[in-house]
């Protein structure tokens, strides 16, 4: 019972239409994304040891990694109730994905493997990865249901073949980070100490990389609509929009909250829209690309750690609040 009451009922925030950068081609429309609602919602999560890496399944149920726990979480939106699976300790799971079929993954980030969970069974194998001081990070799947994962010390991508259970590593430097497919299958990665995005075609094994300047230490990478990319930049607190067939930056956006603000995660819904988790500033920027206008939608406590956010089939936004322990839901 002590998970059914959220924290927090509900916060309507405004839009906030001054804050937006300039473009590339001069001023900026006057408009501003349509209305957001801002609901947020909040629940403390039951284990609260470096939980991160929100992801939803098809249901709507959230999972997410429990690193300093070693443990899987799941929550249900609909009843409010958590539950947990335990991992072999040293575990220190970073990253999540669906597999689609009653398996969740994760990366091993303590213990070098990629894991699996049965939701059926609770059963739970680990996968090591070929090189055993990985550390493996954040995870994707590919259009076959193959799951991606960076290993971030060994500058190396690695790719699990669900069917056969062999994993291949590719070489990455520059500690690859976060990654997403484009429309074409190509895996880009962003290389936090490199400054750069790289692109991998898993067919090939051919590599691009792409300079996003020094210091721009880039985190998350997300798959827009319409066939661009987007991309946080940390270290620079900007957000830049990437023509991943041309390989180029086509615009670069300086956040609301400034150089500091701290962009880690970043998300793109159906519309279009980007969403940035400000981690400094604990704050969520939404760019509508038509406009180019930001909205900043603040959350409820302030150094509250939220780094990684995901939507669910309904569009609502789902980030863990590492610091602070909570759940959070932006309608």
């Amino acid at each position: 019972m002590r998970f059914l009451k959220p924290l927090l009922a509900c916060l309507l925030l405004l839009a906030i239409a001054d804050l937006a950068p300039k473009g590339a081609h001069g001023a900026l429309a006057a408009s501003v994304p349509p209305a957001v609602e801002g609901r947020i919602l909040q629940w403390p999560v039951p284990t609260a040891q470096t939980a991160r890496d929100p992801v939803a399944d098809a249901e709507g149920n959230i999972y997410f990694a429990v690193a300093g726990a070693d443990r899987i979480a799941r929550f249900d939106p609909r009843s409010a109730q958590f539950r947990e699976w335990v991992l072999p300790e040293g575990t220190k799971p970073h990253g999540v994905a669906v597999g689609g079929d009653g398996k969740i993954y994760f990366g091993g980030n303590g213990n070098a493997t990629l894991g699996e969970l049965d939701l059926r069974t609770g059963a739970v194998r680990a996968y090591p990865a070929p090189s055993a001081a990985s550390h493996p990070y954040s995870l994707a799947l590919d259009a076959d249901g193959n799951v991606w994962m960076t290993e971030r010390t060994a500058g190396r991508v690695a790719r699990f073949d669900r069917t056969t259970r062999t994993m291949t590593e590719y070489p990455m430097d520059g500690e690859p980070y976060g990654l997403a497919f484009d429309r074409r299958g190509l895996l880009w990665v962003t290389r936090i100490a490199a400054g750069k995005l790289g692109s991998l075609d898993p067919g090939t094994g051919k590599t691009t990389e792409l300079f996003l300047g020094a210091g721009s230490k880039p985190r998350r990478i997300a798959l827009a609509p319409d066939g661009m990319l987007w991309v946080s930049l940390y270290g620079t607190g900007k957000l830049v929009k990437v023509d991943p067939a041309a390989n180029r930056v086509v615009r670069e956006y300086p956040l609301p909250d400034g150089p500091n603000s701290g962009p880690y995660s970043v998300n793109v819904d159906a519309r279009g829209w980007v969403w940035v988790l400000e981690f400094q500033s604990d704050s969520v920027a939404i760019l509508d690309p038509v406009s180019e206008k930001f909205r900043v939608i603040r959350l409820p406590d302030k150094q509250s750690g939220a780094r990684n956010a995901n939507f669910d089939a309904r569009g609502r936004y789902w980030y863990v609040a590492t610091t602070t322990g909570k759940l959070g839901v932006i309608d």
